[in-house]
């Protein structure tokens, strides 16, 4: 029998859930100090709903649209808690599911000559040249 929507879920229920494996939920905590999952006498975790949508969210900036730890870290900073649950895709993910690979491969290529051509920009006007 499944659980309820709204049934705390222990740290193998929500890696399942998630997709991901039980050690990245650990190790998750020790990146984003905003997880903070129940814990239980001998310190077993117990996360709440809100908690799964943070981490569903955190999932999804990681693997699907290409930020970095310190990308999440820095947006978490920037928008806070209540943002990070709904924060939208990022803008140039263009859907909720990941493209093509071809697709994602040809987005990341432009995005470094984007990043190429503006680190120039920079050396010339810091006369770094």
């Amino acid at each position: 029998m499944a659980k309820g929507a709204e049934a705390f879920r222990t740290i193998s229920e929500a890696a399942d859930e998630l997709g991901v494996a039980q050690h990245v939920l650990r190790f998750w905590e020790t990146k984003f100090s905003f997880i903070r999952p129940m814990k239980r006498a001998g310190g077993r975790r117990f996360y709440r709903p809100s908690d799964i949508a943070v981490l569903a969210t955190i999932r999804r900036l990681l693997h699907q649209d290409g930020y970095t730890i310190k990308g999440v870290q820095k947006l978490y900073r920037q928008t806070g808690l209540r943002l990070t649950e709904t924060f939208p895709s990022a803008p140039d993910s263009g859907q909720a599911q990941s493209p093509a690979h071809g697709e994602s491969s040809a987005r990341m290529k432009a995005a470094l000559n984007d990043l190429v051509a503006a680190k120039a920009r920079l050396d010339r006007a810091l006369g770094h040249a």
